[in-house]
């Protein structure tokens, strides 16, 4: 089953493998990476909170310990890299805010997966949902859709779109 149906498609096989995998990085980069980014946070703030003041070595350790799963045995993270975390502001400054980046992207990615399923029946709530802006929460506002944010299966069908890109562009 093909996922896109884009201009990449009337260029040729390799443009379309191009779009692909640009888009399978910019998912890894907006799903993966600002989870484990989040997780960063949650550690130091939960540190902060029950702890007291982290020194650089703590934090450079949190980082690594929340960066190393997303990459498993592909990266070897030098010691040095647990410096890294110093170059984000927002980390200390507005906790979770990389989580809505996360979020944004899989729930997207959710309803596409929903989106092709349904076909035509799921363009009216979705035009609805987009003229809604922000006017209720999450929650509210996927409502009109059956969508329990708190199922599993829901966030799955996102990450199983991310699943399939890959083994689209590995053909």
């Amino acid at each position: 089953m093909m996922f896109f149906k884009s201009q990449a498609d009337l260029l040729g096989p390799s443009a379309r493998r191009a779009f692909i995998c640009r888009k399978v990085e910019s998912t890894i980069a907006t799903v993966f990476r600002q989870v484990a980014m989040n997780r960063f946070e949650a550690a130091v703030h939960t540190h902060r909170r029950r702890q007291g003041e982290l020194s650089a070595e703590q934090f450079a350790a949190l980082w690594l310990d929340s960066q190393q799963p997303m990459f498993g045995d592909t990266v070897t993270l030098r010691d040095d890299y647990g410096l890294w975390w110093a170059s984000i502001p927002h980390f200390l400054e507005t906790p979770g805010y990389v989580y809505a980046y996360a979020f944004g992207e899989l729930l997207v990615l959710s309803l596409y997966a929903r989106y092709l399923e349904e076909g035509e029946r799921f363009v009216g709530r979705y035009l609805d949902l987009l003229r809604a802006g922000s006017t209720g929460s999450p929650v509210e506002l996927l409502r009109p859709f059956g969508i329990d944010l708190n199922a599993p299966t829901f966030w799955l069908d996102g990450l199983a779109f991310i699943d399939q890109m890959l083994m689209e562009v590995s053909m």
